[in-house]
């Protein structure tokens, strides 16, 4: 096997099992810090081994063995501290409380699951904790969680550091949450799961226009907090949008990878599982609360797409006045920009358009490359075929995904020049 195919092989298993294995190094060596090193050490000692070995046959296993092991060697090499912590527990031994049972039974059993609520620790900001979970536990780049926040590169790699260093100073990954904790962490894990399974819905760079691995991901999450917070309504919500959507991955590429857009996919093959679980979960979302929060209008959207048997069926005019209701309880622009959509289908395009106008010089917006795409449907289909196809060629100009730049830049094509 040569080189550039063995990289490419362990660059594949990283990409599959790296949040794992962060995760589980988290949970043996305490320390978040460490064990992003531990899990680096054994993606080079892959780079340098497998070329001569070949692959082995469990890899995630192999990587875990000799992140353990450089556990052990770190250890051993601080064998003054380890003196000094036994003779502590030695003098202390008399005072040491036992654990709690109902918290032992409460225990988060899902490595990654509980790296999220880990990361999601109070000493760091709201922003802090979202961004350093989606860089551990969704492998995500810098630049695809600035994409997510509509924020700069560099912003967001100031940020995971300085949420590292802060985790390292109060020794936070020594604590896993239960309890009250919990839920206080609750929505900011919640936040997490959804920019994880957007960015697999819809990828920010790269050749492919989605990652079906990081919607599973976000999915498998999702159910198994319903489970742990099973009288919830946001989590019941939320794991019923992420399956709604996620219904629809196969119809969203073409034979050959391009995007397909909702209007003209296939709706036979969408998941007609996923879809009934999705709507199910919504039931029981809608059952827990009488003033539904942002995932559960979310869901609600996304059941009114899952319902419609074709696309003419979709009643837009009820999507229009859930994102109304949704831009009540989370008012930001780009809840507007989908509202400006489903105006436009439901009234026609000029009803968009003035939203969009209302909307453009919001800072969320700049840089935002949905803005001018949707700004040129709405032209295109007010016969403004010069003003919509300047919108496209700049939407390309914004996207950092291929697939969704050949799909504007064809769209600009389609209109001249």
């Amino acid at each position: 096997m040569s080189d550039e195919t063995t990289r490419a092989a362990v660059e594949a298993v990283w990409r599959l099992e790296s949040t794992r294995l962060v995760a589980g190094l988290v949970r043996i060596v305490r320390d978040v810090g460490l064990a992003e090193d531990l899990a680096q050490d054994a993606l080079v000692a892959a780079l340098d081994t497998w070329p001569r070995s070949g692959i082995p046959d469990r890899p995630a296993a192999w990587l875990m063995t000799i992140a353990k092991r450089r556990a052990v060697d770190l250890y051993r090499r601080h064998e003054r501290r380890d003196v000094l912590y036994a003779t502590i527990a030695r003098d202390h031994g008399p005072y040491v409380v036992e654990p709690d049972f109902a918290v032992a039974v409460d225990h988060v059993e899902d490595d990654v699951l509980r790296l999220m609520f880990v990361c999601c620790h109070p000493s760091l900001t709201p922003e802090a904790q979202t961004t350093l979970t989606l860089k551990l536990v969704g492998g995500l780049s810098s630049r695809e969680i600035a994409r997510a926040y509509l924020t700069s590169e560099a912003t967001i790699t100031q940020r995971v550091g300085r949420a590292k260093r802060t985790l390292t100073e109060a020794r936070a990954a020594l604590d896993e949450p239960s309890g009250a904790d919990r839920a206080t962490r609750l929505t900011t894990v919640l936040g997490v799961v959804y920019l994880l399974f957007n960015e697999g819905y819809s990828a920010t760079e790269g050749t492919d226009w989605t990652r079906p691995d990081l919607c599973a991901e976000a999915v498998r999450l999702g159910r198994i907090l319903a489970t742990l917070v099973p009288d919830d309504a946001e989590v019941h919500g939320l794991s019923a949008l992420m399956e709604l959507q996620s219904s629809r991955l196969r119809a969203r590429v073409g034979p050959d990878g391009e995007p397909v857009l909702l209007l003209d996919q296939d709706r036979g093959r969408w998941d007609h599982a996923r879809i009934r679980r999705g709507l199910a979960a919504l039931d029981r979302a809608e059952s827990l609360t009488p003033e539904p929060g942002p995932y559960v209008l979310q869901a609600a959207i996304a059941a009114c797409h899952a319902r419609a048997v074709r696309a003419e069926d979709t009643d837009w005019a009820a999507i229009a006045a859930l994102y109304e209701r949704l831009g009540r309880v989370n008012g930001t622009a780009v809840v507007e920009l989908n509202r400006a959509v489903a105006l436009s289908m439901a009234y026609g395009p000029r009803a968009g358009l003035e939203l969009l106008d209302q909307i453009a010089d919001a800072p969320a917006m700049r840089g935002y490359h949905l803005l001018p795409s949707v700004r040129g449907d709405l032209l295109e289909r007010l016969g403004r075929r010069d003003e919509a196809r300047a919108e496209f060629e700049r939407a390309a100009e914004l996207t950092r995904n291929d697939r969704e730049r050949r799909l504007l830049l064809d769209r600009a094509r389609r209109l001249g020049g």
